[in-house]
């Protein structure tokens, strides 16, 4: 599914989804979102579920990326043949990783391999020319989450076909020796990444727990949002009506 990301005076709102229900996908498809990330990283997605995801994100019309369990070929090639949108990559920590994720995702340019027959291609239904020029618009979001991250930001965001960064504040801490991703040393390598990838001309991505803390960042220049996930939104639902406990 074609999708293009915020323009420089706007911003994009989505979730993570961590479960392994389409119902879930075409529930979320009507809430106005603009895109969702399937958690493919830390859920328990396989190839069956995740294509009963892409699957109803299309019905729903809700673009989905997916943040892949690894950056090799084969994992990128599977789901951007399932027709995401595009693919957030973990742990990207160099340009030169950054470059082969990139020439992973592309035909033109780079090694992504080529079939007439996935939903990507319509099943054959496109011709293999239009099917090579829908499939290299997918987009390509590099996730800095390492101390050796935040300082390759300017040379990863200055690769070509890399349209974002995505700061992941939990495993910079962790790199950083750090237990708290609300620390001020995590937030200050946030800026820094976020300098550096506007001046790129690239997107800035980030993971928020609340609309205060987007709205914080939105001032500083970040533009992509995946605020809170499926899980969280059911939680905080059931919480709001459940019964008052006694201490």
């Amino acid at each position: 599914m074609d999708y293009a990301l915020p323009a420089a005076d706007g911003y994009h709102v989505g979730v993570f989804i961590k479960t392994t229900s389409p119902q879930t996908v075409e529930l979320l498809g009507g809430t106005g979102l603009d895109f969702a990330v399937i958690d493919a990283e830390h859920a328990p997605f396989d190839r069956t579920s995740l294509d009963l995801a892409m699957l109803a994100g299309r019905a729903a019309q809700l673009p989905l990326f997916v943040r892949v369990l690894e950056r090799n070929a084969s994992g990128l090639l599977s789901v951007l043949d399932m027709g995401a949108a595009g693919v957030l990559v973990p742990h990207v920590d160099t340009a030169e990783q950054a470059r082969e994720v990139v020439a992973h995702c592309r035909y033109v340019g780079g090694d992504r391999g080529y079939s007439s027959s996935p939903r990507a291609a319509g099943y054959g239904a496109l011709g293999m020319k239009e099917a090579i020029r829908r499939g290299d618009r997918n987009v390509v979001v590099a996730q800095i989450e390492s101390a050796q991250a935040v300082e390759e930001a300017a040379n990863i965001a200055a690769v070509p076909g890399v349209a974002g960064l995505f700061i992941g504040r939990a495993d910079l801490a962790l790199s950083m020796g750090l237990d708290n991703a609300q620390d001020e040393r995590v937030g200050a390598a946030t800026e820094r990444v976020i300098r550096v990838s506007l001046a790129a001309g690239k997107v800035v991505g980030m993971f928020v727990g609340s609309t205060a803390e987007r709205e914080k960042y939105r001032a500083l220049g970040v533009s992509w949002f995946v605020q809170g996930s499926d899980q969280s939104l059911l939680r905080q639902g059931a919480q709001a009506i459940a019964r008052p406990r006694q201490a």
